[in-house]
């Protein structure tokens, strides 16, 4: 695998079914100026479906990053995180969990489980804004992604 340079746009996968979450992270990607691409998928089925291409998401290309929500409908993102870190096709894709849980076991269980970043979802738009901007700088600007 090469590995994509840095500053390159890159494909994102989201994987979070609160709409109002998914409408946020979309505004601060606009108001960030992001040239990434964001694909929304609503449950953790759908994100495993979209990850081995699967179904209707045979010809999708591989997401480069995926922000995950841990508390997903049908299969949460802690069986998602493990399933994708336990498959050798997919563990290189970086995976940052983003959601409302504060709970330290919920910190360490993602990590026990190899996510790449265990962010909590802040609550003003602002902040939102900021903490997306971040993952952007550090994932696109920062670190060198396989291809």
């Amino acid at each position: 695998m090469t590995p994509k340079p840095a500053g390159q746009p890159i494909e994102v996968l989201l994987v979070e079914d609160d709409p109002g979450d998914v409408l946020l992270i979309r505004e601060a990607f606009e108001f960030n100026k992001l040239l990434n691409h964001l694909t929304v998928v609503s449950d953790g089925e759908q994100a495993l479906a979209y990850l081995r291409r699967e179904g209707p998401y045979a010809d999708v290309g591989r997401p480069d990053l995926v922000l995950l929500d841990l508390n997903l409908p049908r299969k949460d993102g802690r069986e998602v995180l493990a399933e994708v870190k336990g498959d050798p096709d997919l563990r290189t894709i970086p995976i940052v969990v983003l959601t409302t849980s504060e709970a330290e076991e919920d910190v360490l269980r993602s990590y026990q489980l190899h996510a790449n970043a265990y962010v909590t979802k802040p609550v003003d738009f602002e902040r939102f804004v900021a903490i997306v901007r971040q993952i952007d700088d550090f994932f696109v600007s920062v670190v060198r992604l396989p291809s």
